[in-house]
């Protein structure tokens, strides 16, 4: 199997199992690999260029380090990173604020979670989930959905996403 950006983590460490323990050694972040929730949902549909993005490092380095761990050569690959402003809606109060990091160590997952609430609200109506990391998977599958959402880093490290049902 060759490694590249959009290979799921899934994938990834069904392929190479031992990889778990050395992207915990690359980017501590990564210890929520071991939340077994966590493991069978969002690593299925998150690949190596998102999860780079969760742990707020470089897609290309955590690419190549997780190649050279394999045996595969390192590639250049060139990401655009995108900026988008924030939209105006994000002013709003939301009608919902979500911990992904509460919801991840009580075993649970931020994307089930995020799909039942929106379920129970209104067009129009705003959520707001915090986290450490830039929940890149729950975005693009948000988004696949038909839901706005923006993120924005607001500290060192936290996040605030915004999604608009």
């Amino acid at each position: 199997m060759e490694i590249t950006l959009d290979t799921k983590i899934y994938d990834l460490l069904q392929e190479y199992p031992f990889l778990e323990e050395e992207l915990i050694k690359i980017n501590p972040k990564f210890k929520k690999l071991k939340n077994p929730i966590l493991r069978r949902t969002v690593a299925r549909v998150a690949s190596i260029k998102q999860a780079a993005a969760v742990g707020g490092m470089d897609a290309v380095e955590l690419l190549n380090a997780l190649r050279k761990r394999v045996g595969q050569e390192p590639v250049e690959v060139e990401v655009t990173k995108e900026q988008e402003s924030a939209p105006s809606w994000i002013a709003q109060e939301p009608k919902a604020i979500l911990d992904a990091n509460e919801l991840l160590d009580s075993g649970k997952n931020p994307l089930a979670e995020m799909s039942k609430l929106l379920k129970t609200l209104q067009e129009g109506d705003i959520i707001l989930l915090k986290s450490d990391f830039k929940p890149e998977p729950l975005i693009e599958e948000m988004r696949k959905k038909g839901i706005a959402v923006f993120s924005q880093q607001v500290g060192e490290s936290e996040f605030f996403t915004y999604l608009k049902k």
